[in-house]
């Protein structure tokens, strides 16, 4: 699920339309979603942006893409490739809060250099559904097409981020690919602990209880025990005790990574979103170097 300006809907709204849980938590905090948001005026030099699609077996449907390069990089460069999953009601349009692919990965700051893709993933959550198999369409069509320009060739040059229902999919995508995968950061992660919890604020969610437990990212989690995890969650969001209840499940198993959480103030909303974009990609980088 993902909050951003373009998709036109707020954090506030969502909770008053039930998609989010917590109806009207949101409504009475005062000042809890004040989040001092990193400075996004004066940008470096940017890399070059492509956009373009293709008919998805996996999705039946076309989606569009767009990749984001650094500066002084360009189409046919190798290097590490991030995918960034949008949220509910989002596209490859509005995928990341506040800035572009290209912007993103321009604010890059310690060294690593990476390539940004979003993609078109509809209203399903990232997880299968009859007809519609967005997570295929990642690992089956959009992977191997930015494999052929370069990206994320080799052992361990992907990486995945998403924002709610985006970062939801992020952490799906790397519990069930952890030889794909390399790094998964998360921000506001949509999750939900159980089925009935899940149909009640979003129908479209899952296609059944045992879709839910096929996909369940609680229930999962221990397939994580060797891949970097970044979660980041305010304490005013309404998935909050959700997020915990995940990150309690993370392994912490002899030699296992140990996870980075980055609780802290702030809601379901952009302010909080886009502080934690470029401290995602750090993180995936630095990972994925």
């Amino acid at each position: 699920m993902v909050v951003v300006a373009a998709a036109g809907v707020t954090g506030f709204e969502l909770v008053e339309r039930a998609v989010l849980p917590g109806k009207s938590t949101l409504d009475q905090l005062d000042g809890a979603c004040d989040v001092a948001a990193p400075d996004l005026a004066s940008y470096p030099e940017l890399g070059p942006q492509y956009s373009g699609s293709f008919y998805s077996k996996a999705r039946r449907t076309t989606v569009g893409y767009t990749i984001g390069f650094p500066p002084g990089y360009t189409a046919g460069d190798k290097l590490p490739l991030v995918i960034a999953l949008h949220g509910f009601g989002g596209n490859h349009t509005n995928a990341l809060a506040g800035m572009s692919p290209a912007q993103a990965v321009a604010l890059r700051s310690n060294g690593a250099k990476v390539a940004l893709v979003t993609v078109d993933g509809g209203g399903g959550y990232w997880n299968p559904h009859p007809g519609d198999n967005p997570q295929a369409m990642c690992t089956e069509e959009l992977i191997p097409l930015c494999q052929r320009k370069g990206l994320g060739t080799g052992t361990g040059r992907i990486g995945v981020m998403g924002i709610s229902m985006g970062g939801y999919g992020a952490i799906l995508l790397a519990e069930k690919y952890p030889d794909l995968v390399k790094a998964v950061a998360a921000i506001s992660p949509a999750i939900w602990t159980s089925y009935a919890e899940a149909k009640t604020a979003n129908a479209g969610a899952y296609a059944s209880a045992a879709d839910f437990a096929a996909d369940d990212a609680i229930t999962h989690a221990a397939t994580l025990a060797n891949t970097p995890v970044r979660i980041a969650s305010g304490y005013s969001d309404p998935f909050y005790a959700n997020v915990q209840t995940f990150a309690a499940a993370l392994p912490k198993t002899p030699g296992g990574i140990p996870p980075e959480l980055a609780f802290t103030s702030g809601c379901h909303t952009d302010s909080f979103f886009t502080s934690q974009e470029p401290r995602s990609l750090e993180f995936l980088a630095r990972h994925l170097a």
